[in-house]
């Protein structure tokens, strides 16, 4: 009988551990200060989470990031993760981001400490946002900075925008009304 239920308890906790999960407010991650942003906060507004870099071509969405948040921070949050994956385009220290994000653009929503997006040291948020297997909805190569992943007021995902997807578009406004 023992062997029964040890057979029966592993079973069962197998099943439980290849379950997908479904909600990035499970996720807490470094921010960029020091302290922890904690997903589960989030609940109940739509999050857009995005990978940012300081010298790339497409700094200047910081800027329209700043105005969406603003806009809609009632029922929208905005995470940026620096990332140095695609020519060194984010080598700076977190204060060194944190100083230039105020200085240029105001940047008031919040930020991660930096992270890596892509190769054998992606961050764990990174993992599950592109990959279908582990956040139950799509598959996603983020393929140069300023990707872009909204969830949802559950924290479950709804869309992947390509770099040149600005903020204000209407692919993600649409999200919005």
């Amino acid at each position: 009988m023992k062997k029964l239920f040890s057979i029966l308890a592993i079973g069962i906790f197998s099943a439980f551990a290849t379950i997908p999960i479904i909600s990035i407010h499970q996720f807490k991650v470094k921010s960029i200060d020091g302290g922890i942003i904690d997903f589960s906060k989030f609940k109940g507004k739509k999050i857009l989470v995005v990978n940012v870099a300081s010298q790339c071509g497409y700094t200047r969405q910081y800027a329209g990031l700043e105005k969406l948040y603003e806009a809609h921070k009632d029922k929208l949050v905005i995470v940026g993760f620096p990332a140095n994956n695609f020519g060194s385009q984010e080598p700076g220290t977190d204060p060194e981001i944190v100083q230039f994000c105020k200085a240029r653009f105001g940047v008031t929503f919040p930020m991660a400490s930096k992270v890596s997006v892509k190769g054998e040291d992606t961050a764990p948020i990174y993992q599950w946002l592109t990959s279908k297997e582990k956040n139950g909805v799509l598959d996603a190569t983020i393929g140069w900075n300023f990707n872009k992943f909204l969830l949802d007021e559950n924290g479950k995902l709804l869309a992947y925008f390509p770099s040149k997807t600005e903020p204000d578009s209407d692919n993600i406004l649409n999200y919005l009304k």
